[in-house]
């Protein structure tokens, strides 16, 4: 596609904010009915979403939604799964960051994990195509392959994701219909962990471990397809 002919527009997409590509006069660039999209305008990869999904960027009915749903949610019975504010996570010498993220073009389609590992002075970086699988699946396989990335775990461990139903069916207690079975393999690495918190950040908010986190698991899958 010529991307000197497409305008960009800032718009929402889902709980995100996203940049949405339009024609000459405005309208949105269609393709087989769904829409082209991309999270940031530097990054190479693109999607191709439905429109129903994309939503003025002052739409906030469904962030609104999702904080009504986190205050009734079932806050898990193991005090060390909750979450505190982004503010009180400790980045000290002792405790590991690991921040995940998870892409999939299609939902299901061709997907990808991204995933940063900080702990004090060094870091390791994880980008990695996992074949066709829902954008929940790649959410929860990065956090799961972050995790058996450690050799130890007698530190206190932080996970960074900005996936609400990785947080909310790891830490807060959510009943899945789906992906159980992945569910219960991250459930049982993580009760290994003396000390460990899954942390809820905002997705595309200029947070450097989430973003670069999101650069890799899209890079997975735009390398994928090089190939």
């Amino acid at each position: 596609m010529t991307t000197n002919k497409i305008n960009w527009k800032r718009m929402r997409f889902k709980k995100n904010k996203v940049w949405l590509a339009t024609d000459q006069k405005g309208k949105p660039i269609t393709k087989n009915g769904k829409s082209l999209i991309k999270y940031q305008l530097e990054q190479d990869y693109e999607y191709w979403v439905h429109p129903k999904s994309i939503k003025p960027i002052d739409a906030s009915s469904s962030e609104s939604n999702l904080l009504k749903k986190n205050k009734l949610a079932k806050v898990s019975s193991k005090p060390n799964n909750t979450t505190p504010e982004l503010a009180t996570v400790p980045h000290d010498d002792k405790t590991i960051c690991i921040y995940t993220d998870g892409a999939s073009s299609g939902n299901p389609g061709p997907a990808g994990i991204g995933i940063l590992l900080k702990y004090g002075k060094e870091g390791k970086e994880l980008s990695k195509y996992i074949g066709i699988a829902t954008n929940n699946i790649a959410e929860l396989e990065a956090i799961r392959i972050g995790l058996l990335e450690l050799k130890t775990t007698a530190r206190p461990v932080r996970i960074f994701t900005d996936s609400s139903y990785a947080h909310g069916v790891l830490s807060l207690g959510w009943k899945a219909r789906k992906n159980q079975d992945l569910i219960k393999s991250i459930k049982k690495i993580i009760s290994k962990f003396k000390d460990f918190q899954v942390v809820k950040v905002k997705g595309h908010a200029g947070i450097e471990g989430n973003e670069r986190a999101d650069f890799l698991a899209t890079s997975a899958i735009k390398n994928a397809g090089d190939t």
